[in-house]
């Protein structure tokens, strides 16, 4: 009565917010997928989602469905995966999860590097500064920058990665003299403002005079790092940014380092895998491939000022 093709239709289904989604997940119209879940509630007799609020709600039949569906979409996919090592080869669908700037300066040309260098794969990359748990899980590989997630899940560190306190020369001509980590409290704070985190909370470490916690008052935050930099270029304020964002600024001397012998807690690049997807051979030669690619770190080629 369900075919494996039903199933994993109503995968991509479950795991969309609309119907739209579905659709776009599935390179189809929405009024096809429509047509789709009503001629297979019609052949089975019964209905799986109820469409009568604004969202989408599984029935407990349809709950029933979709928790099988996954199991034997595992079983497929492990299936083919065991099948493609028997042959050597690498194929499959490989999905990767990297936040915007970083993804689109580092991991998507590793990305067609690596469909080019195996056609038998297919690959989708997701951009998203905050990937939710749904993304974090269904992501054979996730590039997150800064502390690991959830325990449950596999961990490889790609490349070191600072955090450095910067600002322009212009807006550090202007402003009052900055000799410890108190004093940000008299000046203009930029800040990335990223899930629900305390980002006025700036934490700082000196080799001799041990940690200190400054609580500033943003004067300009976003949601978006390339933004905040653009402002510190602007000549804005101060603003704490990634080593691999600022580098090159640093060593063109568009930003100054401020206060450097106090140390920004690190937030190294690393790669977060998916209990079900870790051990797969297109995650395996794709993470070589990207290692690769971050070794020794671009950033750390420039001369940081």
């Amino acid at each position: 009565m369900i075919s494996s093709e039903d199933l994993r239709f109503f995968d991509v289904l479950t795991k969309s917010a609309s119907l739209a989604e579905a659709a776009r997940k599935l390179d189809v119209t929405p009024p096809a997928v429509t047509q789709r879940l009503r001629a297979l509630e019609a052949r089975i007799g019964i209905r799986l989602i109820d469409r009568s609020g604004r969202k989408m709600s599984l029935t407990d039949e349809g709950a029933l469905v979709a928790s099988h569906g996954t199991i034997v979409a595992e079983a497929m996919e492990a299936l083919s995966e065991a099948l493609a090592d028997r042959k050597k080869a690498i194929s499959g669908h490989l999905r990767v999860a990297a936040p915007h700037g970083f993804g689109r300066l580092h991991v998507a040309p590793v990305v067609d590097a690596f469909a080019q260098a195996h056609p038998g794969v297919t690959v989708t990359l997701d951009l998203s500064d905050h990937p939710g748990a749904k993304l974090v899980e269904s992501s054979d590989v996730t590039i997150h920058i800064g502390p690991p997630g959830p325990l449950n899940q596999i961990v490889t560190t790609l490349a070191p990665n600072r955090r450095i306190l910067c600002a322009s020369p212009g807006y550090l001509a202007d402003a009052a003299p900055l000799q410890s980590p108190s004093d940000l409290m008299r000046h203009r704070c930029l800040v990335v403002r990223e899930n629900d985190e305390d980002v006025t909370l700036w934490r700082f470490l000196h080799a001799s005079r041990g940690p200190e916690t400054v609580r500033i008052r943003p004067t300009m935050c976003s949601n978006d790092g390339v933004v905040v930099r653009d402002w510190a270029l602007a000549g804005q304020g101060v603003a704490i940014r990634s080593e691999w964002n600022v580098a090159a600024d640093l060593a063109a001397g568009r930003l100054k380092r401020v206060l450097p012998s106090w140390e920004v807690p690190a937030a190294d690049v690393v790669a977060m895998l998916g209990t079900r997807f870790g051990r797969s051979a297109r995650t395996t030669a794709f993470l070589a491939l990207l290692r690769q690619s971050l070794s020794p770190a671009p950033w750390r080629r420039k001369t940081v000022r």
